[in-house]
C-alpha cells in the first residue's frame, strides 16, 4: 500500500469518526485534509461526495443497529433533504455562491453557541419537533451549495430544540445517506463522473469507523455530547468563515 492511498484511509478513518460521534463534519474535515495534502480542491470535493454514499451508508446502519433511528423523523428529514440538496446541487454547478458562505458560517457558529449553553444547563424533557421537512430542506440545499452543512444545520437544530443527541446524531446520519445520493447523482448529472483513488480511500476508512461513532455516540453522557458537537459547529464554522474572507 503507498503512502497517499494510506494517507486517504486515514483521513476517511478520522473524519468519519468525527461525523458518525457528532453527526457532523466529514466533508469539512476529509476536504480541508485532502486539500492540505495537495489534492486539487475541485478533485477533492468530488471524490468526497462520491465516498460519502458508502460511508453514510455504514454510519446509518450501524446506528440503527445501536438503535439511535427515530424513524418517523428520518423519513420527514431524508425527503425533503434529498429535493434541497438535488436544488443546491444544480445550483451550485451554474452559479457561483461563494457570498452565502459567511452568512451560514455565522449561522452555524450562533447555533454552536445555543447549542454550548444548553449543554452548561439543567437538562429540560425533550420537547415535540417541529417544522422538521423545512429544516431538512435547508440542511439538504445548504450541504449541497455550499459544500457541507447538512450535519451542522440539521444536528445543531434538533439538539436546540431538545432532542436527545444520540437519536438526533443517529437519525441525521442514516437521513444523510439518501440525501447524498440525490445530491451525487444530481452532480453526476450536472458535471459528469469526477472520483479517483482519493475516494476509495476515503471509504475504507468510513466504513471502518462508522461502527465505533455510532457506539460512541450511544454511550458518550447527554451533556457531554452536546458540548461536544456545539464546540464543533463553532470551530468549523469559524474556521470556514476565517477561509472565505481571506480568500
Amino acid at each position: 500500500m503507498d503512502l497517499g492511498f494510506a494517507a486517504f484511509i486515514a483521513i476517511g478513518f478520522a473524519a468519519q469518526l468525527i461525523d458518525g460521534a457528532l453527526g457532523m463534519a466529514y466533508g469539512v474535515a476529509s476536504t480541508t485534509a485532502l486539500v492540505f495534502i495537495g489534492v486539487p480542491p475541485a478533485v477533492a470535493s468530488a471524490n468526497v461526495h462520491t465516498a460519502e454514499v458508502f460511508t453514510t451508508a455504514a454510519s446509518g446502519v450501524s446506528h440503527a443497529a445501536a438503535r439511535n433511528i427515530d424513524w418517523r423523523l428520518f423519513r420527514r428529514l431524508a425527503l425533503a433533504g434529498s429535493c434541497g440538496a438535488v436544488l443546491g446541487a444544480f445550483l451550485i454547478s451554474t452559479i457561483h455562491l461563494d457570498a452565502a458562505r459567511p452568512l451560514i458560517s455565522a449561522y452555524l457558529f450562533a447555533m454552536g453557541v445555543v447549542v454550548i449553553s444548553k449543554a452548561v444547563r439543567p437538562p429540560k424533557p425533550p420537547t415535540e419537533i417541529r417544522k422538521v421537512r423545512l429544516l431538512g430542506f435547508v440542511g439538504g440545499f445548504a450541504d449541497a451549495a455550499g459544500g457541507g452543512g447538512w450535519g451542522p444545520i440539521v444536528v445543531s437544530n434538533l439538539i436546540a430544540r431538545g432532542a436527545s443527541p444520540a437519536i438526533a446524531v443517529g437519525t441525521v446520519n442514516l437521513a444523510e445517506f439518501v440525501v447524498t445520493v440525490a445530491a451525487s447523482v444530481a452532480f453526476l448529472a450536472a458535471l459528469g463522473p469526477t472520483f479517483g483513488k482519493a475516494a476509495l480511500g476515503l471509504l475504507i476508512g468510513g466504513v471502518i469507523a462508522a461502527p465505533l461513532a455510532a457506539l460512541a455516540a450511544k454511550k458518550l453522557p447527554r451533556r457531554t455530547m452536546m458540548g461536544l458537537v456545539g464546540c464543533a459547529i463553532c470551530i468549523l464554522s469559524l474556521v470556514n468563515l476565517w477561509q472565505t474572507l481571506t480568500a
